[in-house]
């Protein structure tokens, strides 16, 4: 059967993640119809992705996003880079940006706390829907439109529409569908991440900081939560001798947490929530086929390391929704939509995934020459402040749309 949607010719978001609802609503607000397809019932628990970095919080403000994001998140002014045995290497001060953005500083808000604002921005459109417990199966396209094939409780339904967004995470669908390669690799080891409500400040650790060893790095993020410390949260990589039961079990977490801090090894902490997971380089081949695009996780995946993942998927979602609402009405051609695939995807491969690279690269770097090399490099970077606003300007991701911009 067809599902009645909004219009009768909207634009279909696969996936109700933070990209995919932006993406409806950047397109909601710019009068496009739309209509979201979602696997599951409500909006989902992820507990990954929750640093947003200066120009991510400037696109997010235009509907007030990033203001209802400021009254929960934790707003992050320094950052540390620290080694396991050397300490403290350099406290960055993003106030340095402060004449470049008028968000000076990360904020660390968990994305499972962003859906729920985005999709109540969403649902003040009435040519906006979220059809939770669709989930995905197929999409065919023609010259004129895009008809998408989803299971749910009553059976299979179809849904035509004028274009078709997947951003529907790393092993997305859509990009199956639409025979889109991925192309890139998965790194050997899996990725842990532990939270607990233990205070690290007291120890000299600022909310965000990135500890570098050889044996096994480690990064952390304080996230809010119901009320002081807040939920400091670890990131941190597992070789395969180690089982799943074992790292999610709470003695790796309590070693883990000693052994950063050197504290005795029979020290136990309060365990909040612990995950593993695989981490991968890829990125699509393209990010337009036809009628059909492709934003965030379903276009480009990388390791967390300086939390360029979810932000550079708000900037795909950001960038493609004004392109799209200008075709979609007939002001530009879909011509548009190839510079959508050029800028996004040229900052996919020479920003996100060689700094995202380049940063794990420097957390477990073996010989001892090369990290003092890096180490008094940094320290020499943070004391000039000419070199330390040229370090952020990079790490903050607001050197990535300026290339973004200069692609045409």
């Amino acid at each position: 059967m067809t599902v009645k949607t909004a219009s009768l010719d909207p634009v279909i978001v696969v996936g109700a993640g933070p990209v995919g609802l932006l993406c409806a609503l950047e397109l909601a607000r710019r009068q496009v119809p739309v209509t979201v397809l979602e696997t599951e019932p409500g909006t989902t628990l992820d507990l990954r992705a929750g640093t947003f970095h200066p120009p991510t919080l400037e696109m997010l403000q235009p509907e007030g996003v990033a203001d209802a994001m400021l009254e929960t998140g934790i707003k992050v002014r320094y950052w540390q880079a620290r080694d396991r045995e050397y300490g403290l290497i350099a406290q960055w001060d993003l106030d340095l940006l402060k004449n470049d953005t008028p968000y000076p500083f990360r904020l660390h808000l968990e994305q499972h706390r962003l859906t729920p604002i985005l999709l109540a921005k969403l649902k003040a459109y009435s040519h906006a829907q979220v059809l939770f417990s669709h989930e995905f199966i197929s999409l065919t396209q023609s010259d004129e439109q895009v008809l998408a094939t989803a299971r749910t409780a009553q059976g299979e339904v179809q849904i035509k529409g004028r274009y078709l967004i997947g951003a529907d995470g790393g092993r997305s669908p859509v990009r199956k569908s639409a025979d889109i390669a991925f192309d890139g690799y998965t790194w050997p080891e899996r990725y842990t991440v532990v939270s607990t409500t233990f205070d690290f400040e007291p120890l000299g650790y600022a909310d965000n900081a990135y500890i570098s060893d050889p044996e096994q790095w480690l990064a952390f993020f304080r996230m809010p939560d119901a009320g002081p410390p807040g939920l400091w949260r670890m990131t941190l990589p597992v070789t395969d001798e180690i089982s799943d039961e074992e790292v999610l079990a709470p003695a790796f977490a309590h070693h883990a947490i000693n052994r950063i801090i050197g504290a005795p090894s029979g020290n136990t902490y309060p365990i909040v929530h612990q995950s593993v997971y695989r981490v991968h380089q890829r990125v699509a081949n393209c990010f337009r086929a036809g009628r059909v695009l492709l934003a965030g996780d379903s276009a480009h995946v990388n390791n967390p390391l300086g939390g360029f993942g979810l932000n550079s998927g708000i900037h795909d979602a950001v960038n493609l929704g004004d392109k799209l609402a200008r075709v979609y009405h007939g002001q530009a051609s879909a011509d548009l939509l190839d510079l959508y695939d050029r800028q996004r995807r040229t900052v996919a491969m020479e920003y996100v995934q060689n700094l995202s690279v380049k940063n794990k690269k420097n957390l477990e770097e073996k010989d001892l020459p090369t990290r003092l090399a890096r180490f008094e490099e940094l320290r020499q970077a943070v004391a000039d402040p000419v070199k330390a606003r040229a370090y952020l300007l990079m790490s903050s991701m607001i050197n990535s749309i300026a290339r973004a911009n200069a692609v045409t």
